[in-house]
């Protein structure tokens, strides 16, 4: 295998943010964004919150986006709101729906760009899987997420906007007035969609902080999982002011094999990273933290590599995640062996750890981990290309 040649992060093709011409959407907005908007058009002061509380109510609790069926706001006040705002969420392009039940949605969001969204259902709960970003900044060369270069973050607004989508499709807002939550088909969200959170920190946080609300959404901060590639200065920041689960991208045990497949360990290593990983879970208060490991034949995957892994972690409540790798199109790289997966497995489980091996879900519609990649941003790039960024050589 010859050195790593991938960059840390794409040469990135950015779109200037041009928010749409019209009414203000109000989702997205913090609480005091829209009590500072309510107060803009009109509203007084002493009212404000109390309106806040009221419009909160009807978008996230019961999923109302039509100011008209706002019952307890006056015709007056939901004249001026509907002249001055919307309630809108991604548009659906596409839905797909593979054989194990995993629906895959393709959305489009302001400026006609499309993200990915994977909803998959197990028995004792459903998750779904968001994108933070159109693309992604980083060049992990496993994923083929990250072979489509950046366009833009992500708003809160479109985020929080995918749970939104997917709620509609599941058919599960409650009725109006009611607060019943009993069997949630959506009980958890992971941010391992496109993207990398980190590097959209404030929207992933707003947009989190409307998820965990009380009075809306109302999903404990422990059902949401943030997955970084290793972003470690907002590391501190994610437990300060998010307080979720954390999962990170490892992937490998030593540097020069992680700077090549996770290209920002470049930045900040392996040691760096665990010194930061340690921190969190007495700032979040986090159970503990999820090592992502996908196991790439020959790569990643010795004895060596478990044991290795054991010890670099130490003293971190962890489990650890096993991925077999999920190929796609021009992929680098082949899907360890079930028995290399087995073995890799024991030691990790012998050392006193959870390894669970992921399941592959939704391969078939290409909604597995790593398989995402929006196909209006889609860049073809031929076998040999991938690879020679990747820095591999096959003989």
């Amino acid at each position: 295998m010859s050195a790593p040649q991938a960059p840390i992060t794409q040469d990135v093709h950015t779109i200037p943010r041009k928010l749409p011409d019209g009414p203000q959407n109000l989702v997205g907005l913090t609480r005091d964004a829209m009590r500072d908007a309510l107060i803009a058009i009109g509203t007084p002061e002493k009212q404000a919150k109390m309106r806040v509380g009221q419009i909160w109510q009807w978008i996230y609790q019961w999923g109302v986006r039509d100011f008209d069926a706002m019952t307890n706001l006056s015709k007056a006040f939901r004249a001026q709101l509907a002249e001055h705002f919307v309630v809108a969420v991604p548009e659906v392009v596409s839905r797909l729906i593979s054989e194990d039940g995993t629906r895959k949605y393709l959305v489009r969001i302001a400026g006609g760009h499309e993200v990915e969204v994977v909803y998959i259902p197990e028995e004792d709960r459903g998750t779904l899987c968001v994108s933070s970003q159109v693309g992604c900044t980083l060049t992990c060369s496993f994923c083929h997420t990250g072979t489509q270069k950046l366009v833009r973050n992500l708003t809160a607004g479109e985020i929080i906007g995918q749970v939104m989508v997917a709620r509609d499709d599941l058919d599960e807002w409650p009725q109006t007035g009611t607060r019943t939550y009993e069997a949630r088909r959506l009980s958890n969200i992971v941010l391992m969609g496109m993207g990398e959170p980190l590097y959209n920190f404030e929207n992933v946080r707003d947009a989190m902080k409307i998820a965990m609300d009380p009075e809306g959404i109302q999903l404990s901060r422990r059902r949401i999982t943030l997955s970084t590639s290793g972003v470690v200065p907002e590391i501190a920041r994610t437990a300060q002011e998010i307080g979720c689960q954390l999962a990170v991208s490892f992937h490998a045990t030593t540097d020069e094999v992680r700077n090549q497949l996770v290209p920002i360990n470049k930045r900040w290593n392996i040691e760096t990273l665990l010194d930061a990983l340690r921190e969190y879970p007495k700032v979040s208060n986090s159970e503990r933290i999820t090592f992502e490991y996908v196991m790439l034949d020959g790569i990643n995957d010795s004895d060596a590599d478990a044991h290795r892994l054991m010890k670099l972690i130490e003293g971190i409540p962890a489990k650890i995640n096993l991925i077999p790798f999920n190929e796609w199109p021009g992929a680098p790289y082949k899907r360890s062996s079930n028995n290399r997966i087995r073995a890799f497995a024991d030691i990790v489980h012998n050392a006193g750890y959870a390894s669970p091996v992921r399941k592959p879900r939704g391969e078939d519609i290409m909604a597995a981990c790593g398989q995402l990649k929006s196909e209006t941003e889609r860049v073809r790039k031929s076998r040999k290309q991938i690879e020679a960024e990747a820095g591999v050589s096959r003989g």
